[in-house]
C-alpha cells in the first residue's frame, strides 16, 4: 500500500454521491448491536433493533426508486409509527447523521429540535413561491407539507431542468430532533471525501472538487475510525462495552 491516495473532496456535500452503505449499516449492526436478516436471493439489506421495534432497510433497484433506503419504527405507548425514505443517491454521510441520533444512547436532547433552526443559520432562505428553506445556490430544499396529523418532512436536491437528485421523505411523525440531525448535516459545509473515480456527473458545473494526497490509511480505516467512535459513545453513556464487533462486511469505504 502506497503512503498516500488522491481523494477528491466534495462541496457541497448534497451533491456528493452516495458513497459507501458500510458507512451506515456496519455501525449499526457492530455498535448498536442491530440483527441481519439477509435472503441471499435477494440484493438487499434488512436490520432489525435489539427492541424488534425499527428496521432498516436497503433495497437496490431503480436509483429513481423513493425507497432505496427505508427505517420504520412501530408504534409504541408513547409514540406513533414513523417511516423516513431516501433515495439511492443520497450521501451516506447524511443518512448517517439520522441512524447516529436514533442510536444514540444519550436519548433525545432534553431541548426543544427545529429542523429549520441549523439551515438558517446557514444562510438557507425561503425563495419566492415556496414554503420552506432552499440552499444559497438553490439546489437543495427543505420543507414541511400538510396539516398535523397528516403532515410530512420533504428534502429534494435538484438542479432546475434537470431530473430530481435525491429526495428523502419522513413522516410528520418522525421524531423533530432526528430529522434536525439531517438537516444539521445538510448544513454542514465541511466536503465530503471520495474516489476521485467516482465523482458524480449530475451537477458536475455546480459543485466544488479538490483533489489532493492523503495518507492511505486515512481512507483504509475511516470507517473502522468512525466504528471506535461510536463504541466509545455508548460507553461512556451506559458504562458498558459494545459486544466484540464480529468481522467487517464489504468495503471499508
Amino acid at each position: 500500500m502506497s503512503d498516500t491516495v488522491e481523494q477528491a473532496f466534495i462541496a457541497p456535500r448534497y451533491l456528493a454521491g452516495t458513497g459507501d452503505p458500510g458507512w451506515i449499516t456496519q455501525p449499526l449492526h457492530r455498535v448498536s448491536g442491530w440483527s441481519y436478516g439477509h435472503d441471499p436471493l435477494i440484493p438487499r439489506v434488512l436490520l432489525t433493533s435489539p427492541d424488534q421495534l425499527t428496521q432498516l432497510r436497503l433495497a437496490p433497484g431503480d436509483p429513481d426508486d423513493p425507497d432505496w433506503w427505508t427505517i420504520r419504527k412501530a408504534r409504541t405507548a408513547d409514540h406513533p409509527a414513523w417511516a423516513v425514505t431516501f433515495q439511492s443517491r443520497t450521501p451516506v454521510e447524511i443518512i448517517a447523521a439520522f441512524t447516529d441520533a436514533l442510536t444514540d444512547p444519550d436519548g433525545p436532547p432534553t431541548g426543544s429540535s427545529d429542523p429549520f433552526s441549523a439551515l438558517q443559520d446557514a444562510g438557507w432562505e425561503t425563495p419566492r413561491h415556496f414554503g420552506g428553506l432552499a440552499s444559497p445556490d438553490g439546489i437543495t430544499r427543505v420543507e414541511q407539507l400538510g396539516t398535523p396529523g397528516s403532515d410530512l418532512w420533504h428534502i429534494e436536491t435538484a438542479v432546475i431542468r434537470d431530473p430530481t437528485i435525491w429526495r428523502a421523505v419522513f413522516t410528520g411523525t418522525t421524531p423533530l430532533h432526528l430529522i434536525t440531525a439531517v438537516t444539521h448535516a445538510l448544513a454542514d459545509p465541511a466536503p465530503i471525501m471520495r474516489d476521485p473515480r467516482r465523482i458524480p456527473g449530475w451537477a458536475r458545473d455546480r459543485m466544488t472538487v479538490h483533489t489532493r494526497h492523503i495518507p492511505s490509511t486515512d481512507v483504509a480505516f475511516a470507517l473502522e475510525r468512525r466504528i471506535s467512535a461510536l463504541a466509545e459513545r455508548h460507553h461512556r453513556a451506559t458504562g458498558i462495552a459494545p459486544a466484540p464487533p464480529g468481522p467487517a462486511r464489504g468495503r471499508t469505504r
